[in-house]
């Protein structure tokens, strides 16, 4: 069992996706965002799907009109789809992606965590 809210708790730095779960091939991670940078990215093959636990994200996909996700709200940005994340103010996300979803797509940022630095805290089995 894991308490989400624990969690939270532990998070200390913004863009840092924590995977707190595993069901089947997809990881159920939580993160907070704080700011703009997130680069625009696409998961070639993967869907990405946002949920907000705490705070408020501006979701921009490219070629549509930008929106602002509430606390409660879920939203799953389909494959392929070029897309970025932003917070004017702490925002606190779970997310449920693909084991092999690269966190910032194939886009290098000093934002960017590779898988391992993910798992470095959740046991794999």
């Amino acid at each position: 069992m894991v308490n989400v809210n624990d969690q939270i708790k532990e998070i200390h730095s913004y863009y840092s996706p924590k995977i707190i779960a595993q069901v089947n091939n997809e990881y159920v991670k939580i993160a907070k965002i704080k700011g703009d940078k997130v680069p625009w990215h696409t998961h070639e093959n993967e869907d990405e799907l946002f949920y907000i636990l705490e705070g408020s994200l501006v979701m921009e996909i490219k070629h549509q009109e930008l929106f602002t996700m509430q606390e409660g709200d879920l939203f799953v940005v389909p494959k392929g789809t070029v897309h970025k994340v932003s917070s004017d103010k702490e925002c606190t996300i779970l997310l449920i992606e693909s084991k092999t979803t690269l966190h910032t797509g194939n886009v290098i940022t000093e934002i960017t965590k590779s898988i391992n630095q993910k798992t470095n805290n959740y046991e794999i089995n």
